[in-house]
This record gives C-alpha cells, structure tokens and sequence, in this order.
C-alpha cells in the first residue's frame, strides 16, 4: 500500500505540477492586475488630496480676501466722516467764542485719525507740481497753469488714501495744462480794428 499510496501522491503531485503553468500565470495576472489597481488609487487618491489642499488654500484665500473687502469699505466710510471733520475745522472762524467744543472736534478728528493709521491707512501724498500717477491719481480737470510742469499735478482737490500700499479712494487732482498761447494774427487784427 506504501507503494500505491507513493504513486497516488507523485500522480497528484505530476497533475499539479502539469497545472500549475497555467495556474500560475493566471495568479500572476490577476496580481499584476490588483497592483495597477492599487497604483491607480494610490493615484487618485494623492489627486484629490491634492485637490483638497488647493480648495482649502482657495478657500482661505477667499474668506481673506472678503475680510479685506469689507474692511476696505467700513474704512472708506470712515475716510469719509474724517474728510468731513477736516473741512468742519477748515471752516471754522477764527474767533470762535466756544473753544472747550472747537477743541472737541479736533481731538474726534485726531483719534479717528489715529485709527485710520492703526489700521494701516495711510494718505497719498499728492504734491503740487508731482507728475501725475494714473495708479495713485484721479484726474478731475485739467487746469492751465505756467506754475508747473504740463501733466503735473496743479492743485488737491481731495486727500487720496492707502491700505497697506493698496488705494482704497484716489486722490483727485487737476493736473496742469499749459495755458493757450494768444495768437498773433488774432492780437493784431483787434488791434487795427
């Protein structure tokens, strides 16, 4: 029985080893086949990971920026009520009788000044005889003027600010133009007639 229990067992062992080709590469394709799969989901899933992380950045990057917007435009407001102090105070007479509420009024000016600056706003420096800057300058009119430079700025007609280094209101300026010339056949005609 030894005998025929050897020969069962190398027979089995002859079947299998005579299948085991085919089974074998079947194996190995089906393996090659879950390692693409694996490495395609490996893939996709470092795809939207990354998709993730641009989103978030996106995201954050939005809700900055929506801060800002708003922040600009409560500051606008408050530029605004500050322009108005100033011209309050530029019209007030010199011999104002109550100087306890004149002095009122410009210490609210100072502090709204001073948060302006806190909050990192600062004025454009529009100088008289500067040549103008379409980045930093509104041009209102233009002014004839032999004072300055033609395209330079003439005259303020309202302050322009900043948050940090982004305008937030245009300074408007007349810019300067050189004045017309009199025209000589013009002069001598009327001075004939």
């Amino acid at each position: 029985m030894t005998e025929e229990r050897q020969s069962d067992e190398s027979l089995t062992i002859e079947e299998g080893m005579d299948c085991e080709p085919d089974e074998t590469a079947r194996l190995r394709a089906l393996l090659e086949e879950a390692e693409r799969e694996r490495e395609q989901f490996k893939s996709m899933a470092l795809r939207f990971r990354a998709d993730l992380d641009n989103y978030k950045k996106r995201a954050a990057q939005e809700m900055s920026d929506t801060k800002e917007r708003a922040n600009a435009r409560l500051l606008l407001k408050l530029i605004s009520v500050a322009d108005d102090f100033g011209r309050a105070l530029s019209h007030m007479p010199e011999d104002t009788l109550d100087v306890g509420w004149l002095e009122g009024v410009r210490l609210v000016q100072r502090s709204m000044e001073s948060v302006l600056r806190a909050e990192g706003v600062a004025r454009i420096e529009a100088v008289i005889g500067q040549p103008f800057d379409v980045s930093e300058h509104e041009a209102v009119f233009f002014e004839p003027t032999d004072e300055v430079d033609e395209g330079a700025v003439a005259r303020v007609v309202r302050d322009g600010y900043k948050l940090h280094n982004r305008v937030l209101r245009a300074a408007q300026v007349s810019v300067a133009q050189t004045p017309p010339q009199p025209d000589n056949q013009t002069s001598q005609q009327q001075e004939t007639q």
